[in-house]
């Protein structure tokens, strides 16, 4: 007496007897031995599922028939395998043995050591983004303008421009660090500083730098910015504190010249190059403002009455200088004295007769006479 086995179209049957693996059913109608209810069992596999799991793998894939059947992929603990069926990524494997019913459709496995720690793909977007990746993968992004760094066990791997990049898990500890590599411009505001003559003001700076070393921007400091905003008060406090209130005043940019010099130096040590410091402004208390402008105005005033004694003493001298010269040359006095006369008489419509002689004695006599009538008349 036998017994009949369909095993459908999506289906393989594995045919065991006393618990030992007997051979491998293809889909369709199988007549099984009389003794198959005794010792005999099939177990029916749905190979649309298409990982194949059985407590007893490594016994069936002894099978030659079932080894066709199936893609096999071992991996070891540091190799990892991208599993693409039908030419769509599917799944990424970990470490151990892994098996796929092939009958139905294409599969292939690439397989990769994370010794590497990189992991290059020509489709890295798509391993990326159609799966989840977390256990398998740290991916670093680095944006337009910036530099990135890889660290495995604190040593760097290498550095990368803009792009995307992945590495493996469990390839040791990684650190990621992406630097800007942009020219940036820090605030270093409101610092208390007294000047070399005692008087406390608040200077506010700016300065910019730019990362010309990712490398020992990320491993001599921890945070540039703070390094810099630390290097520039310690520097802005030995500028002005060396100076007086009025050297401070006169010259602000001495004083950021001094400051840039002492943070690019220092700055150097941590691959940042410093572009410029400025004093942005010089803050003083309400009194000190109050002298300041009195002193200001002193000053000025000071300066004014100069300039006013200097021009009246240029005019004295040179009207010495033009009475000498009238005195050396009477004729040259004669026109001078008709040029007056015509100034006086311009724009009356008085008439003068003038007799013999000296025509400027009798003008010196005219004025005189009208000089005494009026005082007469008073």
């Amino acid at each position: 007496m036998s017994s009949l086995i369909r095993v459908r179209q999506h289906e393989v049957g594995l045919w065991f007897r006393h618990g030992d693996f007997r051979a491998l059913l293809r889909p369709g109608a199988h007549w099984m031995p009389g003794r198959y209810f005794r010792g005999d069992h099939v177990e029916l596999v749905d190979t649309l599922q298409n990982e194949f799991t059985h407590e007893l793998l490594d016994l069936l894939l002894l099978d030659h028939e079932v080894r066709e059947q199936l893609l096999v992929v071992e991996l070891a603990d540091h190799e990892r395998a991208l599993l693409w069926k039908d030419g769509r990524l599917a799944r990424i494997l970990g470490p151990g043995r892994h098996a796929f019913w092939k009958t139905r459709h294409e599969l292939r496995a690439e397989i990769y050591k994370t010794d590497a720690v990189r992991f290059e793909h020509d489709k890295l977007d798509v391993v990326l983004s159609r799966l989840p990746t977390a256990a398998f993968f740290e991916d670093m992004r680095v944006a337009a303008d910036h530099r990135g760094l890889v660290f495995v066990e604190g040593e760097r791997l290498d550095s990368f421009g803009p792009g995307v990049y992945a590495f493996w898990k469990g390839a040791g500890r990684l650190t990621f660090a992406v630097v800007d590599l942009r020219e940036r411009v820090a605030d270093v505001a409101g610092q208390e500083i007294m000047t070399a003559d005692k008087v406390t003001l608040r200077v506010n700076a700016v300065i910019t730098h730019q990362v010309t070393d990712p490398q020992l921007a990320v491993s001599v400091v921890s945070d540039t910015e703070q390094a810099l905003y630390r290097e520039t008060q310690l520097a802005l406090r030995a500028a002005v504190g060396g100076r007086p209130l009025e050297r401070l005043l006169a010259d602000k940019e001495a004083v950021g010249a001094e400051v840039r010099d002492a943070v690019a130096l220092r700055a150097k040590a941590f691959g940042v190059a410093v572009r410029g410091v400025g004093i942005r402004d010089l803050v003083l208390p309400g009194d000190m403002k109050t002298i300041l402008n009195q002193v200001i105005l002193a000053q000025k005033q000071a300066e004014a009455n100069v300039i006013r004694r200097r021009e009246e003493t240029a005019a004295a001298r040179s009207q010495a200088n033009t009475a000498r010269l009238l005195a050396d040359n009477p004729l040259l006095a004669r026109m001078k004295e008709l040029e007056a006369l015509q100034d006086i008489l311009a724009g009356t419509k008085a008439t003068f007769v003038f007799g013999a002689g000296d025509v400027a004695s009798q003008l010196r006599s005219l004025v005189r006479d009208a000089v005494q009538e009026e005082g007469e008349e008073k």
